[in-house]
């Protein structure tokens, strides 16, 4: 393999790639960025395609992934599609809607999308969008998606090793310890490889430890013989740093049950459920239990319910309806619980939902939960865009809020003087969004509006346990602390200096 040589004082693109999904290489690569940042680089972050159903509007309107744009909020910049060319947005168990350079391309099946067929045209896409952020920003911080040793995708593979090749970037491999099997899966994922890209590897993150780093010692020592690849760190586990989540995987550790004390709050667990990030201030809330359910019981004991987003509004309306939680929250709502719908829980939460093009499914018309008078029709055009808005339902502050817009479908008011939950600023004046049929009933296609502490204060009340809550402060602050703090961690448990070695092209 022939590496190009850096320039003084440049770093060369890194990849932070994985033995297998759900490792932690989001995070890892998010504490590079902020890492490089602090460093005095320009550091911007990188993902061929990325599969998630959480997903970010940037500035320009266009969707991302989610964990890019938490990436270059860590490297202080704004999101750009570049960051992200392909997001794979699924839709059911086979088939995912495609998202190129930030807008919808069309709805493939997973076996079509693999196939060798136009793989090129989109690697070359791929390429493009590298090359651009390259001009821009240096290091690249790339991270891989799954896998690296997936030996049946190889020929097809556009983000891991084949895209390590045409960056020129070094590999650091990142392992999950807590999952259990890191020997197998790290001397695994490595002897996989063809010669060429094992020699790209150039390090190995172990992540996740718990317990005493010092009975790992070993361990290191025993990989590093094994693989002849150096263990550059080893990062113990931490929950109490705040970092929006990638992958819906995240999920499966997340309570679901109610308790007595504090305000119970319910998110309905969707089958597709989307930009569950929507509810990390919230579920940080001291003030507040949040918890993620389908269970009719649990249901009834929340104080606040929200329907959240879904990539598939009509299956996913079906199975509430199937599973009892339609109608559980029908009467939650008449016993006096707060609903609140947000993007597609907001369009499930109306009269009705229809969808003549066939944009989601065969049906063309779907009851909704009856809760809010507002009707929607699926559209083959989506909305994207960041948005600046005022709460109807604040009557103290005329500050702005912000947050996103991703939504197909346009939803108008089945009764004249209904009243709009929001209003939106834009250039021809400000434009009514949502809807408030009462105080303790609501619906939003505004993602991101439970980040706005006025908002939370009002969904919940401010009393409770609200003067130790520590997300109190500006939500911009905190998450900037968060980044610093997770940059910390990473720092204390990596061997940095060997880190740049590498990165500056020195002998490993």
């Amino acid at each position: 393999m022939n590496e190009k040589p850096c320039k003084k004082g440049e770093l060369r693109p890194v990849m932070f790639a994985g033995t297998g999904s759900d490792v932690g290489k989001s995070l890892i690569a998010a504490a590079f960025c902020r890492i490089f940042r602090q460093d005095g680089y320009q550091p911007a972050p990188f993902k061929a395609q990325n599969m998630a159903l959480n997903s970010y509007a940037t500035p320009e309107g266009y969707e991302i992934g989610r964990a890019q744009a938490v990436q270059a909020e860590a490297a202080g910049i704004l999101p750009h599609t570049d960051m992200n060319p392909i997001l794979l947005k699924p839709q059911s168990d086979h088939t995912s809607q495609i998202v190129l350079n930030g807008k919808p391309f069309g709805t493939q099946k997973a076996y079509d999308y693999f196939r060798k067929e136009g793989r090129e045209e989109l690697r070359e896409q791929v390429h493009r969008a590298y090359d651009r952020l390259a001009k821009r920003y240096s290091p690249i911080v790339l991270e891989g998606a799954g896998s690296i040793s997936e030996m049946n995708l190889r020929e097809t593979d556009l983000v891991n090793m084949p895209m390590a090749r045409y960056a020129d970037a070094s590999v650091f491999l990142v392992a999950d310890i807590d999952r259990g099997g890191v020997f197998a899966s790290v001397y695994g994922s490595i002897f996989l490889q063809t010669p060429e890209d094992r020699e790209r590897i150039k390090g190995v993150i172990i992540n996740k430890f718990r317990g005493d780093l010092r009975l790992f010692e070993e361990g290191k020592r025993l990989l590093e013989r094994l693989t002849g690849v150096p263990v550059l760190g080893v990062v113990p586990y931490v929950d109490d740093i705040v970092i929006d989540e990638e992958d819906s995987v995240a999920l499966v550790s997340k309570k679901k049950t109610a308790v007595a004390g504090k305000t119970n709050v319910a998110v309905l667990l969707l089958k597709h459920l989307s930009n569950f990030t929507d509810f990390s201030r919230l579920e940080h809330d001291t003030r507040v239990h949040l918890f993620y359910t389908d269970d009719v019981q649990e249901i009834e004991k929340a104080d606040v319910i929200i329907v959240p987003g879904s990539k598939t509004v009509v299956a996913d309306l079906c199975e509430l309806r199937r599973n009892g939680c339609a109608q559980a929250v029908v009467r939650a709502h008449e016993r006096g619980a707060k609903i609140l719908g947000i993007c597609g829980g907001y369009q499930m939460m109306g009269q009705r939902i229809k969808d003549p093009h066939h944009t989601e499914s065969d049906v063309e018309m779907m009851p909704g939960l009856g809760l809010l008078p507002i009707e929607t029709t699926m559209t083959k055009e989506k909305i994207t865009r960041q948005v600046r808005f005022q709460g109807v339902w604040d009557n103290v502050s005329a500050d702005l809020l912000s947050g996103y817009e991703i939504h197909m479908g346009e939803t108008v008011f089945t009764e004249q003087g209904a009243s709009p939950m929001n209003h939106i600023c834009t250039e021809d004046g400000m434009l009514a969004e949502g809807c408030m049929a009462t105080a303790t009933c609501m619906g939003t296609y505004i993602h991101g509006i439970l980040d706005n502490a006025a908002f939370i204060d009002y969904l919940i009340g401010k009393g409770g346990d609200a003067g130790s809550n520590a997300w109190d402060e500006d939500y911009q602050t905190l998450r900037n602390r968060q980044y610093d703090r997770l940059a910390d961690h990473v720092r204390q448990h990596v061997d940095m200096e060997r880190v740049y070695e590498i990165l500056q092209g020195k002998n490993r």
